[in-house]
Protein backbone atom coordinates (compact mmCIF):
# COMPACT_ATOMS: atom_id res chain seq x y z
CA UNK A 1 0.00 0.00 0.00
CA UNK A 2 1.09 3.57 -0.59
CA UNK A 3 -0.14 7.08 0.23
CA UNK A 4 -0.22 10.10 -2.07
CA UNK A 5 -1.82 13.50 -2.38
CA UNK A 6 -5.04 13.36 -4.39
CA UNK A 7 -5.78 15.88 -7.14
CA UNK A 8 -8.67 16.65 -9.53
CA UNK A 9 -7.66 13.73 -11.79
CA UNK A 10 -8.68 11.39 -8.95
CA UNK A 11 -12.23 12.78 -8.73
CA UNK A 12 -14.09 9.80 -10.22
CA UNK A 13 -12.32 7.21 -8.08
CA UNK A 14 -12.61 9.41 -4.97
CA UNK A 15 -16.31 9.97 -5.57
CA UNK A 16 -16.92 6.22 -5.94
CA UNK A 17 -15.17 5.56 -2.63
CA UNK A 18 -16.99 8.43 -0.91
CA UNK A 19 -20.38 7.13 -2.06
CA UNK A 20 -19.45 3.64 -0.85
CA UNK A 21 -18.53 5.08 2.55
CA UNK A 22 -21.80 6.98 2.81
CA UNK A 23 -23.83 3.87 1.88
CA UNK A 24 -22.00 1.44 4.17
CA UNK A 25 -21.51 3.79 7.12
CA UNK A 26 -24.05 6.64 7.08
CA UNK A 27 -23.56 7.00 10.83
CA UNK A 28 -19.91 7.99 10.36
CA UNK A 29 -20.43 11.08 8.19
CA UNK A 30 -22.47 14.27 8.32
CA UNK A 31 -23.20 14.20 4.59
CA UNK A 32 -25.60 11.71 3.02
CA UNK A 33 -25.39 9.36 0.07
CA UNK A 34 -28.46 11.02 -1.47
CA UNK A 35 -26.94 14.51 -1.29
CA UNK A 36 -23.53 13.53 -2.64
CA UNK A 37 -24.68 11.28 -5.49
CA UNK A 38 -26.43 14.32 -7.02
CA UNK A 39 -23.36 16.52 -6.69
CA UNK A 40 -21.65 17.28 -10.01
CA UNK A 41 -18.25 15.66 -10.50
CA UNK A 42 -16.81 19.15 -11.01
CA UNK A 43 -17.50 19.92 -7.33
CA UNK A 44 -15.45 16.88 -6.35
CA UNK A 45 -12.67 17.95 -8.70
CA UNK A 46 -12.50 21.39 -7.11
CA UNK A 47 -12.46 19.89 -3.60
CA UNK A 48 -9.49 17.72 -4.56
CA UNK A 49 -7.40 20.68 -5.77
CA UNK A 50 -4.58 20.74 -3.22
CA UNK A 51 -3.63 24.09 -1.69
CA UNK A 52 -1.32 25.29 1.04
CA UNK A 53 -4.08 25.01 3.64
CA UNK A 54 -6.09 22.01 2.44
CA UNK A 55 -5.37 18.62 0.99
CA UNK A 56 -6.81 15.14 0.62
CA UNK A 57 -4.65 12.04 0.90
CA UNK A 58 -5.41 8.73 -0.74
CA UNK A 59 -4.25 5.30 0.33
CA UNK A 60 -3.83 2.84 -2.52
CA UNK A 61 -3.48 -0.92 -2.70
CA UNK A 62 -0.47 -2.45 -4.43
CA UNK A 63 -2.78 -2.86 -7.45
CA UNK A 64 -3.37 0.92 -7.53
CA UNK A 65 -6.93 0.86 -6.18
CA UNK A 66 -8.01 3.71 -3.91
CA UNK A 67 -8.74 2.08 -0.54
CA UNK A 68 -8.72 4.96 1.93
CA UNK A 69 -8.95 8.74 2.14
CA UNK A 70 -8.62 11.59 4.61
CA UNK A 71 -8.90 15.38 4.22
CA UNK A 72 -7.21 18.21 6.13
CA UNK A 73 -8.49 21.80 6.08
CA UNK A 74 -6.88 24.68 7.95
CA UNK A 75 -9.14 27.30 9.51
CA UNK A 76 -9.43 30.33 7.23
CA UNK A 77 -10.25 33.07 9.75
CA UNK A 78 -7.17 34.88 11.03
CA UNK A 79 -7.84 34.27 14.74
CA UNK A 80 -8.27 30.54 14.11
CA UNK A 81 -5.46 29.91 11.60
CA UNK A 82 -3.40 28.13 14.24
CA UNK A 83 -5.88 25.24 13.94
CA UNK A 84 -6.91 22.77 11.27
CA UNK A 85 -9.32 19.85 11.12
CA UNK A 86 -9.49 16.29 9.84
CA UNK A 87 -12.50 15.37 7.71
CA UNK A 88 -13.89 12.43 5.74
CA UNK A 89 -11.57 9.71 7.05
CA UNK A 90 -12.51 6.37 5.49
CA UNK A 91 -10.85 3.02 4.79
CA UNK A 92 -12.60 0.29 2.80
CA UNK A 93 -13.57 -2.87 4.71
CA UNK A 94 -11.09 -4.91 2.64
CA UNK A 95 -8.19 -2.62 3.60
CA UNK A 96 -8.92 -2.45 7.32
CA UNK A 97 -6.55 -4.13 9.79
CA UNK A 98 -3.68 -3.41 7.38
CA UNK A 99 -2.69 -0.14 9.10
CA UNK A 100 -3.89 1.99 6.16
CA UNK A 101 -5.83 4.32 8.47
CA UNK A 102 -2.73 4.74 10.64
CA UNK A 103 -0.60 5.44 7.56
CA UNK A 104 -3.07 8.02 6.21
CA UNK A 105 -3.28 9.84 9.54
CA UNK A 106 0.50 9.69 10.08
CA UNK A 107 1.05 11.28 6.68
CA UNK A 108 -1.59 13.92 7.41
CA UNK A 109 0.09 14.79 10.72
CA UNK A 110 3.52 14.95 9.08
CA UNK A 111 2.20 17.36 6.42
CA UNK A 112 0.33 19.42 9.03
CA UNK A 113 3.55 19.85 11.02
CA UNK A 114 5.09 21.51 7.94
CA UNK A 115 2.42 24.23 7.77
CA UNK A 116 3.80 27.51 9.14
CA UNK A 117 1.92 28.66 12.24
CA UNK A 118 -0.26 25.55 12.63
CA UNK A 119 -0.40 24.45 16.27
CA UNK A 120 -3.43 22.17 16.57
CA UNK A 121 -5.20 19.48 14.57
CA UNK A 122 -8.79 18.74 15.62
CA UNK A 123 -11.29 16.08 14.67
CA UNK A 124 -14.65 14.74 15.71
CA UNK A 125 -15.57 11.08 15.94
CA UNK A 126 -18.81 9.43 16.95
CA UNK A 127 -18.48 8.36 20.56
CA UNK A 128 -19.33 4.72 19.86
CA UNK A 129 -16.70 4.34 17.07
CA UNK A 130 -14.14 2.57 19.24
CA UNK A 131 -11.76 1.46 16.44
CA UNK A 132 -11.41 5.06 15.18
CA UNK A 133 -10.98 6.43 18.70
CA UNK A 134 -8.23 3.87 19.39
CA UNK A 135 -6.46 4.86 16.16
CA UNK A 136 -6.58 8.57 16.96
CA UNK A 137 -5.43 8.01 20.55
CA UNK A 138 -2.50 5.90 19.32
CA UNK A 139 -1.45 8.86 17.16
CA UNK A 140 -1.50 11.24 20.13
CA UNK A 141 -4.99 12.75 19.90
CA UNK A 142 -6.77 13.35 23.19
CA UNK A 143 -10.47 13.77 23.86
CA UNK A 144 -11.32 17.20 25.25
CA UNK A 145 -15.09 16.91 25.28
CA UNK A 146 -18.22 15.20 24.06
CA UNK A 147 -21.09 16.86 22.27
CA UNK A 148 -24.26 15.09 23.35
CA UNK A 149 -26.92 14.53 20.67
CA UNK A 150 -24.58 15.98 18.03
CA UNK A 151 -26.28 14.23 15.10
CA UNK A 152 -29.72 12.78 14.52
CA UNK A 153 -29.78 9.71 12.27
CA UNK A 154 -32.84 7.56 11.63
CA UNK A 155 -34.64 8.94 14.66
CA UNK A 156 -31.81 8.41 17.15
CA UNK A 157 -29.22 10.82 18.47
CA UNK A 158 -25.48 10.19 18.33
CA UNK A 159 -22.80 11.78 20.50
CA UNK A 160 -19.51 13.05 19.08
CA UNK A 161 -16.17 13.12 20.85
CA UNK A 162 -13.99 16.15 20.19
CA UNK A 163 -10.32 15.22 19.86
CA UNK A 164 -7.19 17.32 19.46
CA UNK A 165 -3.50 16.90 18.71
CA UNK A 166 -1.11 19.65 19.78
CA UNK A 167 1.68 20.04 17.24
CA UNK A 168 3.69 22.61 19.19
CA UNK A 169 4.00 26.37 19.03
CA UNK A 170 3.89 26.47 15.23
CA UNK A 171 6.16 29.51 15.14
CA UNK A 172 9.49 30.10 16.83
CA UNK A 173 9.44 32.88 19.41
CA UNK A 174 5.68 32.95 19.91
CA UNK A 175 5.47 30.67 22.93
CA UNK A 176 4.30 33.63 25.04
CA UNK A 177 1.14 33.78 22.89
CA UNK A 178 0.01 30.36 24.07
CA UNK A 179 -2.77 30.09 26.64
CA UNK A 180 -3.56 33.80 26.97
CA UNK A 181 -6.90 34.12 28.78
CA UNK A 182 -7.21 30.36 28.71
CA UNK A 183 -9.68 30.12 31.58
CA UNK A 184 -10.69 26.79 33.08
CA UNK A 185 -10.61 23.61 31.05
CA UNK A 186 -13.95 21.81 30.97
CA UNK A 187 -14.04 18.13 30.10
Amino acid sequence: MYIRLLNPDDAEEYRGLRLQALQLHPEAFLSTYEAEKEMPLEVTRSRLEPAEDKFTLGGFTDQGELAGVVTFIRESREKLRHKGSVFAMYVTPAARKQKLGHSLMSELIMRARQIQGLMTVNLTVFSDNQPAKRLYAALGFTCYGTERNAVKLDGRYLDEDLMTLELGSGEQGHEQDRHINAGPVIN
